[in-house]
């Protein structure tokens, strides 16, 4: 007698053969071990094929009396017109959504919503992107009723309605942004989509070395509480440091208050960076326009 046990995970042959001496036929055991279904005279069935579901539609993004894709992406700085085209053929150009890689699609310019690698083309030249390096002792408003100078001094014979994307303290110098465009604005001030700026304060020291720990795991201050994004000591002299703060709150005086609150009052503040804008080597008191590549990396970071 074979006592013999079959291995683990052994497959049982017998079991999931079709009997072949039959003309082809199944019987039902072998027909359930196997998946499949039989007609009336026995003769095995294919099993159904699972149904893939749909993919959606793509829209048709093409306007009959639009302008040439390859166009208005040259138009709008992304290239020449050749290269623009190369662009769309490797598919990665997308208008409203889709990829295109037609070339001969028209678009509306001043509808249609376009991206190139993940980065979106700002096709609306009355739009104005602007980096000013504000100085110490300027308000961040247009106009000032206690008659203290205001940013909008810097402004006097521009013709935009610009505004500034938050705002910086009086006595602290630094990046601030203007414009006209009022989406984009919005949303690079919302705390949802976490637009981190960078400050250069310098603070009364030493500076302990778990004072970075404990600014990132967050601290408690009377309007609640707040926690850095990063903190790091770039300078360090007798009574003083110049530490580097990442944040991305946006409430009052929040770099100051914050700083006091763990025993290092400021001394001074300067923010040289907001979301992927640098402030670079502009001056205090001057501003210049931004690039598109800066405009379009707004335009990411605030997932327009």
């Amino acid at each position: 007698m074979n006592n013999k046990k079959p291995r683990p995970g052994a497959r049982d042959k017998r079991s999931t053969r079709v009997n072949r001496g039959s003309g082809g036929k199944v019987s039902r055991y072998e027909a359930d071990v196997l998946g499949i279904g039989t007609t009336k005279d026995g003769q095995p069935v294919a099993p159904p094929r699972e149904r893939q579901p749909k993919k959606a539609a793509q829209r048709d993004v093409h306007v009959d009396e639009g302008t040439r894709l390859q166009k208005v992406l040259a138009q709008a700085g992304v290239g020449s017109r050749r290269h623009c085209e190369n662009l769309i053929a490797e598919g990665r150009v997308e208008v409203d959504g889709q990829i295109v890689s037609e070339l001969g699609t028209r678009v509306d310019p001043e509808t249609s919503v376009i991206h190139v690698d993940g980065a979106r083309i700002q096709l609306d030249d009355t739009l104005v992107y602007i980096a000013f390096n504000k100085p110490t002792g300027v308000v961040s408003t247009m106009e000032d009723d206690m008659g203290r100078p205001s940013v909008g001094e810097y402004l006097e014979g521009r013709t935009e309605r610009l505004f500034h994307v938050g705002r910086l303290d009086q006595d602290t110098e630094g990046l601030l942004l203007l414009t006209n465009d009022g989406d984009l604005a919005n949303r690079l001030q919302h705390p949802r989509y976490g637009v981190e700026k960078v400050y250069l304060a310098t603070i009364q020291g030493p500076v302990p070395r778990d004072l970075g720990k404990r600014l990132r795991e967050g601290i408690e201050l009377e309007d609640g509480p707040v926690k850095v994004d990063s903190f790091k000591v770039v300078d360090s002299q007798p009574g003083m440091a110049l530490v580097e703060v990442v944040i991305h709150e946006g409430r009052n005086h929040i770099v100051r208050r914050m700083l006091e609150a763990v025993g290092h009052p400021v001394i001074a503040l300067a923010r040289p960076q907001v979301g992927p804008v640098k402030v670079g080597d502009l001056r205090p008191g001057k501003m210049r326009p931004l690039n598109k590549r800066e405009v379009a990396a707004l335009y990411k970071t605030a997932g327009l």
